[in-house]
C-alpha cells in the first residue's frame, strides 16, 4: 500500500466483516494475535480502514473482488460483462476470473456455428 489506508464503504465493511471469521487468529470476537493475558476485540472487524497486517496479507485475498477494490484501485479494471472490478493478469483482459469461461463458450460456440453455416449452405453468407 501507497501509506493512506483504504477506507471501505458500507457493503465492502460488511464483506469484510464476513471474512474476518475466516481469520485463524479470530475468537469469538477477539484477536489471539493481539491477546496478553487479557482478551482483545479484532481490530479489523470493527474498523472501516484495513489495519490488520494478517488480515491483508492471508485472509483479504479469499476474495479476489473486495481485494481488488480495496488495495488496487489503480490497477483494476471493470468487467465488461458484469460490471465489477478485477486484477487483469494481462493488458488485454476484459473479463473478470467468474465471467471469462462464459464468454470464451459463447464465443466458440458462435464461431463453431458459423463455421457449420459456412461448411453447409455453400460459403460465408453475402451482405
Amino acid at each position: 500500500m501507497n501509506g493512506k489506508r483504504p477506507y471501505m464503504d458500507y457493503p465492502q465493511y460488511r464483506a469484510a466483516r464476513r471474512l474476518v471469521h475466516e481469520c485463524c487468529n479470530y475468537d469469538n470476537g477477539n484477536c489471539i494475535l493481539l491477546d496478553n493475558g487479557e482478551p482483545c476485540v479484532c481490530v479489523q472487524s470493527i474498523s472501516y480502514s484495513l489495519l490488520c497486517r494478517w488480515f491483508i496479507a492471508a485472509v483479504l485475498p479469499l476474495d479476489g473482488k473486495l481485494e481488488a477494490a480495496l488495495l488496487h484501485r489503480a490497477d483494476r479494471k471493470r468487467c465488461t460483462e458484469c460490471g465489477g472490478y478485477f486484477l487483469p493478469k494481462s493488458n488485454r483482459a476484459k473479463y473478470c476470473p467468474e465471467c471469462a469461461t462464459a464468454a470464451r463458450r459463447k464465443k466458440e460456440a458462435e464461431r463453431q456455428r458459423r463455421r457449420y453455416y459456412d461448411s453447409t449452405h455453400l460459403g460465408p453468407k453475402k451482405p
